[in-house]
């Protein structure tokens, strides 16, 4: 049996711990706010963006469409970005994530496509480096959600899709559903799904003319749409791991104190004995005497 003071030690490790858990929980809660106001203001513009581009898409056809939004013609060469937090203590919020990836990756390859991993975020990293390591083509960290981030992602992107090393791009990410509920979710970035991707715009009889022509507004709005729906991933997965981690922290400050509350009662047994053996010895030898 532990002695009253390692007893009295591992209280006070606990204590400090619950300190700890306690303090992170108050800053991710502080935190979650704005990034849900972030995530929650981003949906609208990105619902917008793909709203116009699925009217202009509805004009285009043939040869002059973009390829980023027909494809290249091929689905053989995907590349898989699994976008998730660079750090932990947030519960299942990262596995998740992860996990989702890892099965859409093993049925592209039972289908015999080429896949290639990009991975947004340190957790995602470690992970996937090690169990993907030919299939693993880079790795961005994912620091603070912003639009230079978001084109940072984008470019890495854009350079092995023009370089002609993929066909399809599709990322993974937590969209952020409620404080106790992130949703994994799959999002095609190339091609472009603009069909059933937003309701058409209501024209009410009137007609646009483009200026220049849909195809050339096209070229430049598609890239774009790509760094914006990254940039609304990067969001949603920021709001999505501080309603995580301040959940994990919350029941990690109750386990610590239930684990207080148990080892003081341990303790107080142990001292009770003590006293009642040290009593009996005193007690026999005056009896001895």
């Amino acid at each position: 049996m532990a002695s009253l003071k390692d007893l009295r030690n591992r209280i006070a490790s606990v204590t400090a711990t619950q300190k700890i858990t306690k303090a992170m929980q108050m800053v991710a809660a502080a935190k979650l706010r704005r990034a849900r106001e972030s995530a929650e203001n981003a949906r609208p513009y990105a619902a917008r963006m793909a709203a116009v581009i699925a009217n202009l898409a509805a004009g285009v056809s043939g040869d002059g469409a973009p390829k980023l939004l027909t494809g290249t013609g091929a689905q053989t060469k995907e590349l898989v970005v699994v976008a998730t937090a660079d750090r932990g203590l947030s519960g299942g919020f990262n596995s998740s994530i992860i996990r989702a990836a890892r099965e859409h990756v093993a049925a592209a390859v039972a289908d015999g496509k080429q896949v290639s991993v990009l991975t947004v975020g340190r957790k995602a990293r470690d992970q996937l480096r090690r169990l993907y390591g030919d299939r693993f083509v880079g790795s961005i960290e994912a620091g603070i959600p912003g639009l230079g981030k978001a084109q940072e992602v984008a470019d890495a992107i854009m350079a092995r899709f023009d370089a002609g090393d993929v066909d399809v791009v599709t990322l993974y990410f937590n969209r952020f559903a409620s404080v106790v509920s992130q949703v994994p979710t799959m999002r095609q970035l190339i091609p472009a799904q603009v069909a059933g991707a937003a309701p058409t715009i209501d024209l009410k009889g009137s007609s646009y003319e483009y200026e220049p022509d849909e195809a050339g507004i096209l070229a430049t709005l598609l890239p774009r749409n790509i760094t914006t729906q990254i940039l609304s991933a990067l969001l949603e997965n920021q709001a999505g791991f501080f309603a995580a981690q301040m959940a994990a922290m919350d029941n990690a400050t109750r386990n610590a104190g239930e684990m207080i509350a148990a080892l003081t009662l341990i303790k107080n047994r142990t001292r009770q004995a003590q006293i009642t053996k040290e009593l009996n010895e005193i007690i026999s030898g005056a009896e001895a005497l």
